[in-house]
């Protein structure tokens, strides 16, 4: 593991302002760990950096597109803004918690989704909307939810 941090950083470091470099490096971390950011990553992180741990988990807690922990391949993120709950959001919130079978903050147990809460992710005028990964759906219905998630396990398979 540690070849790979290291190899991040100094990518990062070639290609980034020097003030996104701590950023940079743990996006394309995240990216490389199935979606999350194991502790020994985060201590390597602040050695080839030379800043101190404690800023790594700053970052790391500051920003809600990091997890310290595991996710699923599929991350489900819920716009809770007034939009999308005007919107009939909750009856989207519904069907994924139905559909999943797990909460807010939660992992279905074969890995594939985890579901989560953001603010306000930009596309109110197709409200209600989710993401899955860093693809936005507008206009979700509870029928569309279904489909979705039906697709992305097809996927999966």
């Amino acid at each position: 593991m540690r070849e790979v941090i290291v190899e991040i950083v100094q990518k990062a470091k070639e290609t980034a302002e020097e003030r996104d470099v701590l950023i940079n490096t743990l996006h394309e971390i995240q990216k490389r760990f199935d979606n999350f950011i194991p502790p020994e990553a985060a201590e390597i992180v602040a050695e080839e950096l030379g800043v101190p741990l404690s800023r790594v988990y700053e970052v790391l807690t500051f920003y809600t597109m990091f997890s310290t922990k595991p996710k699923g391949k599929y991350v489900i993120r819920v716009c809770e803004s007034l939009p999308c709950h005007v919107e009939n959001g909750r009856e989207v919130v519904k069907a994924l918690k139905e559909i999943l079978k797990i909460d807010f903050g939660q992992t279905t147990s074969d890995g594939l989704f985890t579901l989560e809460m953001t603010s306000c992710l930009g596309l109110c005028g197709v409200a209600p909307v989710i993401m899955v990964n860093d693809e936005y759906y507008g206009n979700m219905t509870p029928g569309r939810v279904k489909d979705l998630i039906d697709r992305l396990r097809g996927e999966s398979l």
